[in-house]
């Protein structure tokens, strides 16, 4: 019987992580990364946790537990950072982060005794890296993604900058920010534990906002102000590191500072590349080939294999080479725009803007409604949902196109829905 209970709680922990608009494949993998991480009692009843963000008060009542005693379940978890607690209007409150941007980043986002992370790292690699249904659930499924790439700024035209929106740059994230934070970069130190991290800086990997003011309360990533911030960012330019953040315009979580073998979304990008995982910029290189020298360094540096060399078609010396760039994979970092010596990569923008969401709010909506999903963020049968988040969930979704409309309202089959949307085109 003990037995039964103990596996019901994972099983049931995974269960509750597939209601993210993400999901979690369930996996034998999944379930030893669960057990390191959560005890067996804790898994169970984080299993019960309603998706929305919930106080205290709430959570002792779903686990039917006494108020002193959930408090000091949930100050545990929030200090291993299973859970991001929330200071708002005066009340804590406490969230269940993803897997991914989440708590399997935030378990290795410093070096520290209270876990085995060797074995951690090693059980990351297999499941993200070896077993590919997790990462291909996470970056592959609905055309709205969980991140996106941000310009290198450094490489911008005067031309260029003005076509550049605020949200469009990491600068403005780091200086719009109340909160700001740096801690491990978990792919690299995932790596390290494998024998593949490459040498680029480990502790760079930024958080903002909520997420940060949380991390750096209970010691996963160190408070910084924007100053130092700004100098991590152009320590990751002169690395040639992609800026890969929360696919957001508004109150950004996250920017990693990714290189092309070990982050997650840069080797997501490379394995899935027909199907989009990763957001672009709005800008493409574009290589003057009457200058290019073919000496490579531009698909070196490419983190996505889009820069490649082939015959420069010249006559008189044949094995001339040139720079060609497969526009479907590119993802409009500039970094080869930065490495090339001879001036020939320049920056255009792409013909169709990229469409990114106002928030998180928007965000996971409309991802739940391309995964069909969105039951899960209405009907939540731990918790019912306060009419404010429920008014913030319909107002996106009154605001959708038509289509993503009529799928939303498909999934829900909703009465009320339906209504909503049908007086909101008159």
């Amino acid at each position: 019987m003990a037995h039964h209970t103990i596996k019901s709680g994972y099983s049931d922990l995974v269960e509750r992580l597939n209601r993210y608009p993400q999901g979690a494949p369930p996996s034998e993998l999944l379930n030893k990364i669960l057990k390191i991480l959560f005890s067996e009692k804790e898994a169970a009843l984080v299993a019960l946790l309603p998706i929305k963000s919930f106080t205290a008060r709430k959570a002792s009542q779903i686990w039917k537990l006494d108020l002193a005693k959930t408090q000091n379940i949930l100050d545990e978890l929030a200090g291993r950072a299973m859970l991001v607690d929330i200071a708002h209007n005066g009340e804590m409150q406490y969230a269940l982060p993803p897997p991914m941007a989440g708590f399997f980043e935030f378990s290795m986002m410093r070096i520290h005794d209270g876990i085995d992370q060797k074995a951690l790292g090693e059980l990351f690699y297999e499941y993200l890296n070896v077993e590919e249904d997790f990462v291909r659930e996470l970056f592959t499924n609905g055309e709205t993604q969980l991140g996106r790439v941000y310009v290198n700024e450094g490489q911008l035209s005067a031309d260029n900058a003005l076509h550049v929106l605020d949200f469009e740059r990491a600068s403005e994230v780091i200086n719009t920010a109340s909160d700001l934070a740096v801690g491990t970069c978990y792919c690299r130190h995932k790596m390290h534990h494998v024998g593949k991290a490459c040498d680029k800086p480990l502790d760079i990997c930024m958080t903002f906002n909520t997420s940060a003011a949380s991390l750096a309360r209970h010691g996963h990533a160190r408070k910084i102000d924007k100053e130092e911030c700004m100098d991590l960012l152009h320590e990751a330019y002169e690395n040639n590191l992609v800026q890969f953040g929360e696919n957001v315009r508004q109150s950004v979580n996250f920017i990693c500072n990714c290189c092309g073998c070990c982050c997650e979304a840069m080797l997501a990008a490379r394995r899935f590349a027909i199907l989009n995982p990763v957001h672009t910029t709005n800008f493409l290189p574009e290589v003057e080939t009457e200058n290019c020298n073919g000496c490579g360094k531009c698909v070196t540096v490419c983190p996505v294999e889009a820069m490649t060399l082939v015959s420069a078609n010249n006559p008189h010396k044949t094995r001339y080479k040139m720079a060609k760039l497969d526009e479907k994979l590119c993802l409009g970092c500039a970094l080869c725009a930065r490495v090339c010596e001879k001036d020939s990569i320049t920056l255009k923008s792409r013909e169709q803007r990229v469409i990114t969401p106002l928030n998180g709010t928007h965000r996971v909506v409309v991802m739940a409604i391309e995964r069909g999903k969105l039951q899960h963020l209405i009907f939540d049968n731990r918790v019912l949902m306060s009419h404010r988040a429920l008014a913030a969930v319909l107002g996106v979704v009154l605001r959708l196109p038509p289509i993503k409309q009529f799928l939303a309202n498909k999934q829900l089959k909703s009465r009320y829905l339906e209504k909503l949307i049908s007086f909101s085109k008159n």
